[in-house]
């Protein structure tokens, strides 16, 4: 009876609007915040709200049926103000090395001495869950110059945890190389578009989801051969968890895309050192395919969050109509990002790097890609957003895309699942490269290239939504 009682007085309370930190006085006041403005992403520009006409402005280079020009409007964002270089996407291939290495540590030194292995790892207790997590310990340093160890167990199992790192035996073809096949990113992505479906939304009527409702999501595990197996699970949805799917994909990037995308040509120092030597640091990062890049952003997220930053939106990459519209530079019709028709200046100087005249790589300054912020940026302040290399964006190609999509925000982000055809694959790249020609630098040019395809001429930079006036 007395619980009873208490539910009632809980549940009147409620009603009545009671509160405990002020005078209930009968009028509706609201519950506001104090927001804080956001703050300026390192490595970010600042791209305000507008709106443009989106879509190519001159005749195909290739004589194909150009899409008419839409007037689009976009919200503001953030965005890399240039392209990921090879020294920043090495940081998160180093991330998951260490993430990697720790755990081999951990693993090795729990058979010999407990103690030492907690040093690697600690227990984090989930509110409502029962079994403890296991959380990488950042703190303790990696014996990366650990020497082979005279009959010492802990010191052997620390010099066997790190030299699973680097190729070996029959992997093994010249010095200590770090072991590109081992750099696998494991990572949990939510399915927001399975949630909206006609039929999968939360029922306030019931305070569940329908019976009937029904969700595929991705999931991912490492198989006994130490390969990556993925599936599509298709199962109803009772709980929001159920939303989540699993990624795993290995991130290196490919570095056999110099030789292998251009056969009869003597390419490969650029195999062997763009991606591995400091020397092209600064060089925008290659070989990565659409999937590669979706993990990269996914992590650079992470990143923001366990620096215990202010809130954010999470990165990701930009939308076809966010990256042409950033590309124009506040020049609503301009051809290129620095707002003339031609892609030399009053002094005859070149002024992106491509492949000019009749295949005269050098006439620009460069031969390959070069360092990002080499020419001029455009008005917003962005440097290459024509040549140097092309880059991925989020929206997946399709003939009849200016149809369909709406004019605020405008996108279309099929998410492919393993199991479906090549051609919902298609991902949309823009700004054109190193080996294209001028066409194919103009901001409105629409090109594709398939999620898994990796190239020496495709890169990209991350975007982040806009969160305040």
């Amino acid at each position: 009876m007395k619980k009873q009682s208490l539910l009632f007085v809980v549940a009147l309370a409620i009603v009545l609007g009671a509160t405990g930190c002020s005078k209930n006085q009968g009028y509706l006041v609201g519950v506001y915040g104090k927001a804080k403005q956001e703050t300026q992403p390192y490595g970010m520009v600042f791209v305000p709200r507008g709106s443009f006409n989106m879509g190519s402005n001159d005749q195909a280079a290739t004589w194909a049926m150009q899409p008419t020009q839409k007037t689009v409007s976009v919200d503001a964002f953030w965005i890399d103000q240039t392209e990921i270089t090879n020294g920043e996407y090495r940081q998160f291939v180093h991330w998951v090395r260490d993430s990697i290495v720790r755990t081999y540590l951990a693993r090795n030194l729990s058979n010999v001495d407990e103690e030492e292995a907690g040093r690697y790892f600690s227990l984090a207790y989930p509110y409502g869950q029962e079994e403890p997590d296991t959380v990488l310990n950042w703190k303790t340093k990696v014996p990366w110059d650990i020497k082979y160890p005279e009959d010492d167990d802990i010191e052997f199992a620390k010099y066997a945890a790190v030299q699973e790192m680097f190729f070996y035996g029959a992997d093994k073809i010249k010095g200590k190389q770090l072991n590109a096949f081992k750099m696998i990113h494991k990572y949990t992505v939510v399915n927001y578009d399975q949630g909206m479906l006609p039929g999968n939304e939360f029922n306030p009527y019931t305070a569940g989801y329908n019976p009937q409702a029904i969700i595929r999501v991705d999931s991912a595990w490492i198989g006994e051969d130490g390969r990556i197996r993925d599936t599509v699970l298709v199962k109803p949805l009772r709980s929001r968890g159920e939303l989540i799917g699993t990624k795993i994909i290995n991130i290196y990037p490919d570095t056999m895309v110099w030789m292998s995308e251009y056969t009869y040509s003597y390419n490969e120092p650029y195999m062997q050192n763009y991606f591995a030597h400091p020397g092209f640091g600064e060089f925008p990062v290659v070989g990565v395919s659409w999937d590669q890049v979706e993990a990269f952003c996914n992590w650079r997220s992470c990143l923001h969050e366990s620096a215990h930053l202010p809130s954010a939106q999470y990165y990701r990459l930009p939308t076809e109509a966010e990256w042409e519209y950033a590309a124009r530079g506040g020049r609503h019709s301009a051809q290129y990002p620095w707002g003339g028709p031609y892609v030399r200046d009053t002094k005859g100087c070149f002024l992106a790097n491509f492949k000019p005249m009749r295949g005269n790589y050098t006439e620009d300054g460069y031969l390959i890609p070069t360092k990002v912020a080499s020419f001029e940026p455009n008005d917003y302040g962005l440097f290459d957003m024509a040549g140097n290399v092309a880059e991925w964006t989020s929206t997946t190609y399709d003939q009849e895309l200016n149809t369909f999509t709406l004019d605020m925000n405008p996108s279309y982000e099929y998410k492919s699942r393993r199991n479906d055809p090549a051609i919902l694959k298609r991902k949309i790249i823009k700004g054109g490269s190193w080996k294209d020609i001028g066409a194919f630098l103009q901001c409105g040019n629409r090109l594709y290239e398939y999620q898994t395809h990796r190239s020496a001429s495709i890169g990209f930079r991350c975007v982040r939504s806009y969160i305040g006036k």
